[in-house]
């Protein structure tokens, strides 16, 4: 189904060994041997898509190289090397069951050209301390309070947290990784010489002091080699002095992830916080001043957005802000009672007719199939899965946060009505 061929290695170069890893395996993949992930609560993992009750460590209480061959990680490893499934990787097989290209697979075709870093993996599952691929969220300053996210990813999700709950979250409200101020910095400057690419999250990064320290640095050591991946939500592109789309043009190779859901009112409820027309102009300026950097819509498809992205997508194509195949389609699954097979069938199948033809539309131009597949996988995945046991929660919470808000879902998305009125029939 998926071109497993890493980008920069082929297979008639690798041994025998290799090959069965990339071809054979339902489980190996690359980052345990060349990354770390981290929360801004010092929580670490062996990526961002690992389950999240399953850390394998603790960057506020060790240091990165105690937890990259901490018990967990040296588990995960050898599980990998006998093709054994692992605890924090669910979401990958669940995903690649739908046919969807997951971050293991990913992993493994930009970054297979590493694969010789498993050959010095000890019986233990001991592995040599490089990190090639950084992804630590230092803290969770967020200028937005997204209606997915919580207090954990976002500082300004706090003062809704403790209307919800009547109390506050048990953490700070600014969180910040490492054992003392410094001691993340101190560590990634060890492992600088290795780095190959960053992924910059939050929180938002680019309101973050320690992502333009990081620009600034490679900057001075000249590395304008290294990967910029971004998640991020697009609001902002000054910080200070910076203008971070000046600062983009030094390098070889940024891509952008823009985390919209929805575009004008609707993107504002779904992120609140968001100014849409102020997304709309960083994009158009993004245009002028860096039109080589990538650039791509990194949607998060819920209950509420399911049927308006496709409009979405294809205004944003029609007004020249993005190409066809510049659009990642993301499936909601935390917390579940936002997920869109959460529908009932009659609207599922809007839905799907809704998919069906801007696939139809998309294919001529997405020469990639980056969307299509996305779309196609969605399809897959909301015909097979069924959630509506959670409606019911959906409801109770939606009308909370209305009420925190001073808000109306229905207001800004009134398609859900005849969803509402669906499952008050059933319940009468």
């Amino acid at each position: 189904m998926f071109d497993k061929e890493p980008q920069h290695l082929k297979f008639e170069n690798m041994s025998e060994r290799e090959k069965e890893l990339f071809t054979k395996s339902d489980t190996f993949c690359m980052l345990p041997w060349l990354h770390l992930h981290a929360f801004p609560d010092g929580r670490a993992y062996p990526c961002c898509f690992a389950l999240d009750k399953y850390p394998v460590g603790d960057l506020n209480k060790d240091s990165m190289e105690t937890v990259f061959n901490g018990p967990d990680m040296k588990q995960l490893r050898k599980n990998m090397l006998a093709n054994k499934p692992s605890r924090q990787c669910t979401k990958c097989y669940d995903q690649e069951k739908s046919g969807f290209f997951s971050l293991r697979l990913s992993a493994n075709k930009h970054f297979g050209h590493n694969v010789h870093m498993t050959h010095r993996t000890q019986e233990d599952g001991t592995a040599d301390f490089i990190i090639k691929y950084w992804d630590i969220r230092f803290s969770n300053l967020c200028n937005l309070a997204c209606r997915s996210c919580g207090t954990w990813f976002s500082s300004n999700w706090y003062e809704d947290h403790k209307k919800i709950t009547g109390k506050p979250p048990d953490h700070a409200k600014i969180m910040r990784v490492g054992r003392s101020s410094n001691d993340i910095w101190e560590q990634m400057l060890k492992q600088f010489d290795y780095v190959e690419q960053f992924y910059f999250a939050g929180g938002e990064p680019l309101i973050m002091e320690e992502h333009y320290k990081i620009l600034k640095e490679l900057d001075k050591r000249k590395m304008y080699h290294v990967k910029l991946i971004y998640n991020t939500n697009f609001t902002k592109t000054k910080f200070k002095d910076i203008d971070v789309l000046e600062l983009w043009n030094k390098f070889d190779n940024v891509s952008i992830g823009a985390s919209l859901d929805a575009e004008g009112p609707r993107g504002e409820l779904m992120r609140k916080g968001t100014k849409w027309n102020d997304v709309v102009q960083n994009r158009k300026r993004m245009l002028k001043i860096c039109p080589q950097v990538d650039f791509y819509i990194s949607a998060t498809v819920g209950l509420v957005n399911a049927l308006h992205i496709t409009d979405f997508h294809r205004n944003w194509v029609e007004q020249g802000l993005i190409k066809h195949g510049d659009f990642n389609f993301n499936l909601l699954q935390y917390p579940n009672w936002q997920r869109f097979d959460i529908l009932p069938r009659f609207y599922k199948d809007k839905v799907v007719k809704k998919y069906q033809e801007h696939i139809e539309w998309l294919k001529p131009h997405d020469t990639l199939t980056r969307a299509v597949k996305g779309y196609e996988s969605a399809i897959d995945y909301i015909n097979r899965t069924d959630n509506s046991k959670l409606w019911e929660t959906w409801a109770k919470k939606t009308k909370l946060y209305d009420k925190i808000r001073s808000e109306n879902t229905l207001d800004v998305f009134p398609e859900l009505k005849e969803v509402y009125e669906h499952y008050e029939t059933l319940q009468a």
